[in-house]
């Protein structure tokens, strides 16, 4: 038997020692890698956490709740609340939140700040512009640019359609600079000229009932009745409702004339169930 060289050996040992290099080389290779998936695991699913991640809700309506009520109920929901504005409105409580936004409803992730206009202890005063000589649209700008609120369209005979001829407030002339409640409502007197004095009736279904008179009035029309169904218990209730009818019914092919009348029906379910339809090509 003979004996096996040295150089042989030696280059075995070395072959062994290399592939044994290479053995560990791919298990760090390996190891890295799968480190760098967890990593990359845990750091996705971290973001997905932080993010709150398609885990959205609804917002509560905090209307006509006290700041105090409403920041329990934002506690429960991990909300934030914060006041950035407040109206007189005579028909809710002083402190009462008026508006909020986001809107009930609104979805949101937690940890949202949501704004509040409250209804203030005391009227807050604001001067009347003058609004004479102005066109109808640019009337209803300034109006609430002022914080005032549109009233009745008045129709009379003019040279010019929609030219405003006179401002009132509560029934009365109201002059450029007087101070008045904020939120104030004011009757507008318009002029009509016989060779353009009809307009079309829009479709104000699905629209929030605070939008439904200045949509009206942008086809020169007036807000002849409100009539809300049991959904609605309270003024805060109204600021929520949507109109699901409306007599006269829309009509892009029928015209009425300047200042006519549109009786809205309103909910605060979407599409509440409504008895058996009166006559909707009717006026009210």
């Amino acid at each position: 038997m003979t004996a096996q060289s040295p150089k042989k050996g030696s280059k075995k040992i070395t072959k062994a020692a290399s592939q044994l290099k290479e053995n560990i080389l791919i298990k760090h290779i390996i190891l890295a890698g799968c480190s760098l998936l967890v990593v990359i695991f845990l750091l996705f699913t971290m973001l997905k956490f932080i993010t709150r991640h398609n885990q959205e809700f609804e917002v509560p309506s905090f209307i006509n709740m006290t700041v105090e009520e409403a920041e329990a109920v934002a506690r429960q929901y991990e909300l934030r609340l914060e006041v950035t504005d407040s109206v007189y409105i005579n028909r809710m409580a002083p402190g009462a939140i008026f508006r909020q936004n986001p809107e009930a409803a609104s979805k949101v992730k937690k940890n949202r700040r949501i704004l509040l206009t409250i209804n203030a202890n005391q009227p807050k005063l604001v001067k009347m512009p003058e609004l004479v000589g102005y066109s109808l649209r640019q009337a209803q700008s300034e109006l609430v640019s002022n914080q005032l609120s549109l009233g009745k369209l008045i129709y009379v005979k003019d040279i010019a359609t929609n030219n405003v001829l006179g401002q009132l407030y509560k029934g009365r002339a109201i002059a450029e600079g007087e101070k008045i409640p904020s939120e104030s409502v004011i009757d507008l007197k318009l002029g009509i000229n016989e060779t353009d004095s009809t307009t079309y009736i829009p479709e104000i279904r699905g629209i929030p009932y605070r939008l439904v008179r200045e949509k009206l009035a942008e086809n020169s029309l007036n807000l002849s009745k409100a009539v809300f169904d049991e959904s609605v218990t309270n003024y805060a209730d109204s600021l929520s409702a949507w109109v699901y009818r409306q007599v006269p019914a829309p009509s892009d092919s029928v015209t009425v004339r300047l200042g006519t009348g549109v009786t809205v029906y309103l909910s605060k379910v979407k599409e509440p169930e409504v008895p058996e339809k009166e006559d909707e090509t009717q006026q009210e």
